[in-house]
């Protein structure tokens, strides 16, 4: 069987098998949204802070990668086996999605005692994913609801939650998910602000500009552009009025 190397920027159509060459983790969180995973990572960073001691090993990795049943073998003994203590998988289109790595995975779990939380990839449940897997159904739906709302707030909870859940100790508890608002003001580095947040930010006196912009954004923590067109406002003299919808 010929192994490829995994390549960024290079999509997989699950044709080959693939070494994604990562190391074991204590975290393992799987997800077919590029999107998903880029917030995670971004909330990780944050907390990668050395005052707060050891932070758990996190592993991200895009299912498309892992379509091949090699693909799957390889990252189970290589990244799973090893050391992993929670995994959670964020499964759009339910078990017949992925069915050879849930399977796996499911009986991997059982096996070896690993927590394993198999979490829909939208806002509806899935009784089948629930039940194969490993962790309490409160525990399973709070992970869930992380995902579901979105935004950097809810996914640096998650790793705390998570990291909670393999007995880790934080000096910051985690907080039960938020729900993003439809629609609002936005400020990076201020979650939820407000009016009179962005009234102490602003210069005295000096024209508004208003940024309309996809809540999906912020939901997936991809406000880089938005952060970029806030701070050449500013420069330009103008007060930013960031808005999602």
């Amino acid at each position: 069987m010929h192994l490829l190397a995994a390549e960024p920027g290079v999509i997989s159509d699950g044709t080959s098998a693939i070494d994604l060459g990562q190391s074991p983790g204590d975290i393992v969180v799987l997800s077919a949204a590029d999107s998903e995973i880029a917030c995670l990572a971004q909330a990780h960073r944050a907390a990668l802070d050395p005052s707060r001691g050891l932070v758990p090993r996190l592993r991200l990795a895009n299912l498309l990668k892992l379509g091949h049943n090699l693909s799957v073998d390889l990252y189970l003994d290589s990244v799973i086996a090893p050391e992993a203590k929670l995994v959670i998988v964020r499964l759009l289109g339910g078990r017949g999605y992925w069915s050879y790595g849930v399977d796996q995975l499911a009986a991997f779990a059982r096996e070896r005692g690993i927590r394993l939380a198999l979490l829909p990839g939208d806002d509806q449940p899935d009784a089948e994913l629930a039940a194969l897997s490993t962790i309490p159904a409160e525990a399973l739906h709070r992970l869930w609801q992380y995902f579901v709302h979105g935004g950097v707030e809810n996914a640096v909870n998650f790793l705390r939650y998570a990291e909670s859940l393999i007995g880790f100790a934080r000096d910051a508890p985690w907080q039960e998910p938020a729900p993003l608002l439809r629609a609002g003001l936005y400020w990076p580095g201020i979650p939820r602000p407000s009016i009179s947040d962005l009234e102490k930010i602003w210069r005295a006196n000096a024209p508004r500009a208003a940024i309309l912009f996809y809540r999906a954004l912020v939901q997936a923590a991809d406000t880089a552009p938005i952060d970029a067109l806030i701070t050449e406002l500013r420069s330009r003299g103008l007060n930013p009025v960031p808005i999602y919808c």
